[in-house]
């Protein structure tokens, strides 16, 4: 299958994690503790994803299911990325609870810093390691602002949810009869 499709679905996956957590935390139906509640059943996804998933890639294809025997500097660095993936995942859980009320309206807000500035860390990050600062040209720097000014616009004009009937201001147009 071509690398694109392959992007393409985690696109779709990440794009849509922030929702799925946010629900799932919601539908814990406890205020105090149903983030970490999720959080707990989101590191089970995980486990049986990145964990048992590969085990069986791996013996189905003959790799080396000798964890320990894996390169140090390769199994250290993937558990850094391991570790960071877990924390940002609670930092979105953990956003969602900070967030003032009410937090749904916040989801998208959230999930737009989030993917809007995660690709600039991302391109930093990556300069800085290839010390490529002195090949860096407009076009890369234009597109680093564009992912910032497209974050604070998708997170400045964030579609409302209609009001409900209670939340609606009167209609001026109505006259009560009482």
């Amino acid at each position: 299958m071509p690398w694109y499709i392959w992007a393409l679905m985690t696109v779709i996956c990440w794009g849509t994690y922030g929702v799925c957590m946010h629900t799932g935390s919601m539908k814990m139906e406890s205020p105090e503790h149903g983030r970490i509640m999720a959080f707990l059943w989101v590191g089970l996804a995980y486990f049986l994803t990145a964990v048992i998933a590969p085990i069986i890639i791996l013996k189905l294809k003959g790799g080396p299911i000798d964890f320990w025997a894996y390169p140090a500097k390769g199994w250290q660095w993937s558990l850094i990325a391991g570790t960071l993936g877990a924390i940002g995942a609670l930092g979105v859980l953990l956003a969602f609870g900070a967030a003032p009320k009410p937090t749904v309206a916040y989801v998208p807000v959230i999930m737009s810093i989030i993917f809007a500035g995660a690709p600039i860390v991302n391109a930093i990050v990556n300069t800085t390691k290839a010390n490529a600062w002195g090949n860096v040209s407009a076009p890369f720097i234009l597109g680093i602002v564009l992912a910032a000014v497209g974050g604070f616009l998708v997170t400045k004009y964030v579609p409302k949810a209609p009001a409900t009937a209670a939340q609606a201001p009167a209609d001026p147009n109505v006259t009560d009869s009482n």
